[in-house]
């Protein structure tokens, strides 16, 4: 799990000029715990053992890396497919999932709040919770309960406890607000984030917890083609913990090409976006210092998105160092784009994909591939949550 140091956060937790823990004083001792104690929980031999054998028996790693043989006929690449989608609850979320929930317990927490913005990271919140006998709260935004019904009723099924956010756009980036506020009030719970956003050390740690997407790339493309390092690797990105586990193992390797896909929503500059690289400004959201779209007084600028997991205003500080430093390309993709691509896989490849992971699919028609290129599309999740949203798409 080591990279170079130029992409590994400093002592302060930054990446560049971002990062860091922008924190009330009442969390700095949470904060400090976990900062001091989890590169040795997670390097040490016994959680190394219980989480390998977690992965391997309960979640169903590795996911398979499948080359989708009609969409590389149809874009004129390799193009391979990681296949997070076929995770136990679904997508990548429980990667990080169980790894934080073993570090919670060896630290002797017993109380775990959560965020989500599609549900996905909440039902692995719950699942792990369920799965150690832990208490579990998660809080999401109103919008987004309405839109991911079906991930609201998993996680009650799993004995959580949902609670609205009803502020703001009432998503994620509310969801994360409230969550934020109960942590202060409630200090002796372990606040399990679910992407590489937060202050230092959560950006690393859930980094560090995804990283076996890319160390499975590895070995996987080099038994299927002979070769460790893909031309280029696409991953969508709203906060940013798939793309982040996705590129890890190959951000010091300059000639492998990533590709982080944003949310355009209506159009970049319709108003009704999260494209935060091209939209938004340096500014400190919920924790660290990062890019963030914020009009000229400093106050967030709503975003939206038709996918509940990208409709948030920032980007987690290692994706704003990647492209700051110009390391990774920054594409993005409308509604309209990631619904056809959502329907394109699913007739070519007979594989529903989840809105977010669609948003990496649209760019594939963005780009000119020189032959034989070897593509690595990182499927975050799967399309269940979202086949209301299909249907509608669909009778439209």
């Amino acid at each position: 799990m080591k990279i170079k140091s130029k992409f590994h956060p400093d002592k302060n937790g930054y990446y560049g000029q971002f990062g860091g823990a922008f924190i009330p004083e009442l969390l700095y001792p949470n904060v400090k715990e976990l900062e001091d104690n989890y590169i040795q929980i997670i390097q040490s031999d016994e959680f190394q053992e219980e989480y390998k054998a977690l992965l391997k028996d309960y979640v169903g790693r590795p996911s398979p890396l499948y080359l989708a043989k009609r969409l590389s006929e149809k874009y004129g690449a390799f193009i391979y497919l990681k296949r997070e989608d076929l995770n136990h609850t679904g997508a990548h979320k429980v990667n990080n999932t169980i790894g934080q929930i073993l570090v919670a317990k060896k630290l002797g927490k017993t109380k775990i709040i959560a965020e989500t913005g599609a549900g996905q990271h909440g039902v692995a919140t719950a699942t792990v919770c369920a799965l150690m006998g832990l208490d579990c709260t998660v809080f999401m935004g109103e919008k987004d309960i309405e839109r991911q019904a079906p991930n609201v009723a998993r996680m009650k099924m799993l004995g959580a406890k949902v609670v609205p956010a009803t502020s703001g756009s009432k998503t994620l980036k509310d969801a994360t607000n409230e969550a934020i506020r109960y942590w202060i009030q409630h200090p002796e719970t372990f606040y399990l984030i679910g992407s590489v956003v937060g202050p230092h050390p959560y950006p690393d740690m859930v980094a560090r917890l995804q990283a076996v997407i890319s160390e499975e790339i590895k070995w996987q493309l080099k038994e299927k083609t002979g070769k460790e390092n893909p031309d280029t690797i696409i991953a969508c990105v709203g906060g940013g913990s798939n793309a982040a586990g996705a590129f890890y193992h190959y951000m010091d390797d300059e000639e492998v090409e990533l590709i982080a896909v944003e949310a355009s929503g209506l159009g970049v500059n319709s108003g009704e976006s999260a494209a935060t690289s091209q939209l938004g400004d340096v500014g400190i959201i919920h924790g660290s210092k990062t890019i963030l779209m914020q009009d000229e007084y400093g106050q967030i600028i709503e975003p939206y998105s038709i996918s509940a997991g990208l409709d948030y205003p920032g980007v987690g500080p290692l994706h704003a160092y990647l492209f700051d430093s110009k390391r990774a390309t920054f594409m993005d993709a409308t509604d309209k784009e990631a619904l056809n691509a959502a329907y394109e896989l699913t007739k070519i490849e007979g594989i529903i994909p989840a809105l977010e992971s669609a948003h990496a699919l649209a760019v594939l028609s963005k780009i000119k591939f020189k032959k034989d290129q070897v593509v690595v599309v990182n499927l975050s999740g799967r399309g269940d949550k979202d086949l209301s949203t299909y249907i509608k798409h669909l009778e439209d």
